[in-house]
C-alpha cells in the first residue's frame, strides 16, 4: 500500500471475507444438495435442531435476518415435510416452528456435513475457536 492510495483489493478485509464467505458456501452446496437443502434452508434447520419451537420473529432475529426474508425458506421447508409452522397459542399473530420427523432425521446427516466442512478447511479447534472469537468480534464491533 502506497502513501494516498487505496489498499490492493487483496489487502481490503471485506473482500477477503466476502470471497472466503463465497467459497465456504461453494463447498456446502454439493453436501446439502444430498439433503435437497440450500444452504439458506440448512441455516434454518441448523436454528430449529438447536431450539425446537421457535418463533418465526425469534428464527429471522437469529438468522440476522427479517422474517418476510426466512418466511420463504420457511414454507419450502414445511412442503418438503422438514417442519411444521403453526400459530402461537399465546398470540395468534405469531408463528411456531417445530421439527417433523424427518426433520430431526436430517440432523445426524447435517452432522456429517459439518465434519465435511471442517476437513474442507483443514482447521484444528484452537485454530476453529480462534477464528469464531475474531469473527465474532468483528461483528461485535461493526453492530455498534
Amino acid at each position: 500500500m502506497t502513501k494516498n492510495s487505496p489498499p490492493s483489493i487483496d489487502q481490503h478485509l471485506c473482500f477477503q471475507l466476502y470471497t472466503t464467505s463465497l467459497r465456504m458456501t461453494q463447498l456446502y452446496k454439493p453436501l446439502l444438495e444430498k439433503l435437497k437443502l440450500t444452504y439458506p434452508q440448512y441455516l434454518v434447520m441448523v436454528v430449529l435442531w438447536e431450539q425446537q419451537g421457535i418463533g418465526l420473529k425469534d428464527l429471522a432475529e437469529k438468522l440476522h435476518q427479517d422474517s418476510g426474508s426466512v418466511t420463504p425458506l420457511v414454507k419450502r421447508l414445511e412442503a418438503e415435510g422438514y417442519l411444521l409452522r403453526r400459530r402461537d397459542p399465546q398470540d395468534e399473530r405469531s408463528l411456531i416452528l417445530t421439527l417433523t420427523p424427518a426433520g430431526e432425521t436430517l440432523r445426524k446427516q447435517a452432522y456429517e456435513v459439518s465434519q465435511a466442512i471442517q476437513s474442507a478447511c483443514n482447521i484444528d479447534e484452537k485454530g476453529f475457536l480462534s477464528l469464531m472469537r475474531g469473527l465474532a468480534s468483528l461483528q461485535k464491533e461493526l453492530d455498534k
